[in-house]
């Protein structure tokens, strides 16, 4: 049976676009995996731990080593792995925060990128691969080639490298200029901004056919 992990990070609820694109994209896939099933994690909502002092280097001390909170945060880690490799596609939402991927969205990384659990701890091969990995980035600005910040969307290009040793490989759809609508000094931009929304939107259904699940 098929198996969705559906993930969401935004802190702005309701007006968040990249929830309208995963939510959008969740419904696409529940229409063409009759009978598939999902679980949901929302790191805005209950975040992940960020790696500290006390439990941040658990991925990388033996087990018989470990303290009790380096066997917590370690448990942790074997939970986030295993709902990836429990899972046929990962659907995740990537806001973009200061120019970066949202804190919680690192938190997660870190957590799965893990020697003996995602990545072959002797060949360092990546356990992971072949999951489908749809990513369905939003951002507030336009940071493509010729803009004035060109370069300065620090979250797209972070995700491929950052999940790479484990076998991911992330396909990533885009909805940008955001804040055109709420941003005055935008206002000339919301043209654009509601046509990179469509041409997202029309992505994400393309994304799936009933007629190749139906096998």
């Amino acid at each position: 049976m098929a198996h969705l992990l559906y993930i969401d990070s935004s802190v702005q609820g309701d007006r968040s676009t990249s929830r309208r694109l995963t939510a959008r994209a969740a419904e696409r896939w529940r229409a063409t995996h009759p009978g598939g099933t999902v679980t949901y994690r929302d790191l805005a909502v209950n975040p992940i731990p960020h790696l500290d002092a006390a439990a941040g280097t658990a991925r990388l001390v033996p087990a018989d080593q470990r303290s009790s909170a380096q066997q917590t945060s370690f448990a942790l880690s074997v939970a986030l792995v295993d709902e990836i490799k429990s899972a046929d596609t990962v659907l995740l939402g990537l806001p973009v925060y200061n120019f970066g991927a949202p804190s919680t969205v690192h938190a997660w990384v870190d957590h799965i990128v893990a020697p003996g659990l995602s990545i072959d701890a002797e060949t360092g091969g990546g356990l992971l691969d072949g999951t489908d990995f749809i990513v369905l980035a939003s951002r507030g600005g336009g940071y493509g080639p010729g803009t004035p910040r060109e370069g300065w969307d620090h979250a797209e290009a972070w995700l491929p490298h950052a999940v790479s040793l484990t076998g991911l490989r992330p396909r990533i759809i885009t909805a940008e200029l955001t804040m055109a609508d709420v941003n005055p000094a935008m206002a000339d931009l919301k043209p654009l901004a509601a046509e990179s929304l469509r041409r997202a939107l029309a992505a994400i259904d393309q994304l799936w056919t009933a007629d190749e699940n139906a096998a």
